[in-house]
């Protein structure tokens, strides 16, 4: 890796090139938080407005050679509207019972994991982790990160890991049924309810994640409108 200097006397690092998870057949690089420092919920607060994410401690950006395709996004709660879809998402699945657990990653989410992984992401190298592993990825040892569970009534539908940020949540990552999940739109129900305890909690914002316009994949972050993009360095209405 290259060492690149950064603000604050933070150090970045540029990443090897390896195979891009999300466009077929690019190449990708990384701009990567020098993993020494000493991170915390306020630093990455600021880094994550200035389009950094975290897959566990580390704290990275693209930063490809040829291509500016992800784009940092963030939904301001007090604006957000429901379409006529996320409407009938949200009747859909008024019937379940979210349960908030801040204590980590329980042996029972080992399951669902599995089958998600299997049904959804086979052969994308995840199917290969350990569930300590994927807990790893999901929580960091500096950041607050609730894990959202969604229930009907003695079944565990879905798994949600957000960190609590002091403007808002950061979606980290969704797991849910393979069956029952797509049918109630889970995925979609996450970022839902995100957005309904955000302002419940006077927040501002949710973090999706990254967007690609030509990523399939993708697509349905841009359907919680409005929803703002970091582009060359300022946030506007995608």
């Amino acid at each position: 890796m290259n060492r690149m200097s950064a603000e604050s006397n933070l150090n970045l690092y540029i990443t090897a090139v390896h195979p891009c998870p999300y466009l077929p057949g690019q190449e990708a690089m990384n701009l990567l938080v020098d993993p020494g420092y000493s991170m915390s919920g306020n630093l990455y607060s600021r880094l994550l407005d200035s389009g950094f994410r975290r897959s566990g401690d580390d704290v990275y950006r693209p930063h490809c050679r040829e291509c500016r395709a992800c784009v940092s996004t963030r939904i301001p709660v007090a604006e957000f509207k429901p379409n006529r879809s996320q409407r009938r998402n949200l009747r859909r699945n008024a019937d379940l019972k979210v349960k908030i657990n801040r204590e980590g990653f329980k042996p029972e989410y080992s399951h669902l994991y599995r089958r998600y992984i299997q049904q959804r992401h086979a052969g994308g190298g995840m199917d290969a982790d350990s569930i300590d592993t994927f807990a790893g990825f999901l929580l960091a040892t500096w950041c607050k990160t609730m894990l959202v569970e969604f229930w009907d009534a003695n079944s565990l539908l879905a798994v949600a890991a957000v960190d609590e940020l002091k403007q808002g949540f950061s979606s980290v990552y969704t797991f849910y049924s393979p069956t029952s999940g797509v049918e109630r739109g889970l995925g979609t129900y996450a970022v839902l309810w995100q957005i309904a305890y955000a302002r419940q909690q006077g927040l501002r914002y949710v973090y999706p994640g990254y967007w690609i316009a030509a990523s399939p994949k993708m697509n349905y972050k841009t359907s919680f409108q409005p929803i703002e993009g970091l582009v060359n360095g300022s946030w506007v209405r995608l």
